[in-house]
């Protein structure tokens, strides 16, 4: 039996990780900051498989470190970095420094925050899924702005890379995985992927992962990304 860890996990992408993830049978720690609806459920529905962890705060060392001493000793095969925000206005006219500050804080010193505190789970063979974006592809940038989710999905991109050659030598395996547009709450439900064929494409990119492609940078449906 294997155990994945989620963050993000009351809605959305990280939802359906947990879905899917208890569907095939793995044992699922569903964190996030407050639970939901559908996430209830599916814990109450899982047989034990989803077990909650709420209260957990990506940009405060004291709730990570509290989710890590509840989960001391206890081997995560598969750690989903999922949990991000994505705040909409400001412009090189006029920047939202403090939207900017929020989404570097949550998108990507969150993860690292995570990542850092659950190493000791992490056995040999673990791998670490990071959910990022092709929106902080510098090379793929074609339209400019969205400075503040830009620059936190790039930094994000930079911290997987660092744990990918961090952590080789432990064998712990990073992917680094835009799900594609996805429909949910995040995007407003604009986008052209439905979540559970998102996660699915995930899902596939994790299975493949090996240390040998640590640190690659993946759309969900299979396509290498540039950086």
């Amino acid at each position: 039996m294997t155990r994945a860890l989620v963050t993000g996990a009351n809605r959305g992408i990280g939802l359906e990780l947990c879905r899917q993830l208890a569907a095939r049978g793995s044992d699922v720690v569903a964190a996030c900051r407050a639970s939901s609806a559908e996430l209830d459920t599916l814990a109450r529905g899982s047989g034990g498989e989803v077990q909650l962890e709420t209260g957990v705060e990506v940009t405060s060392d004291a709730s990570v470190r509290a989710l890590a001493g509840k989960l001391a000793g206890a081997r995560i095969d598969l750690l989903v970095l999922n949990a991000g925000i994505l705040m909409m206005g400001g412009s090189v006219e006029a920047p939202d420094f403090e939207a900017i500050r929020k989404q570097l804080e949550v998108n990507a010193i969150g993860p690292l925050r995570v990542a850092s505190a659950l190493l000791p789970n992490l056995a040999h063979g673990a791998k670490i899924a990071v959910i990022t974006s092709r929106m902080g592809s510098i090379a793929d940038n074609g339209s400019g702005g969205m400075y503040g989710y830009r620059m936190s999905k790039a930094a994000v991109n930079m911290a997987a890379v660092s744990l990918a050659k961090d952590l080789r030598p432990r064998g712990v395996a990073v992917a680094v995985l835009h799900p594609g547009m996805v429909k949910t709450d995040m995007t407003g439900q604009h986008g052209t992927v439905e979540p559970a064929d998102a996660v699915r494409g995930l899902l596939a990119r994790i299975d493949a992962l090996t240390l040998d492609k640590s640190g690659g940078f993946w759309h969900a449906n299979g396509e290498q990304l540039p950086w």
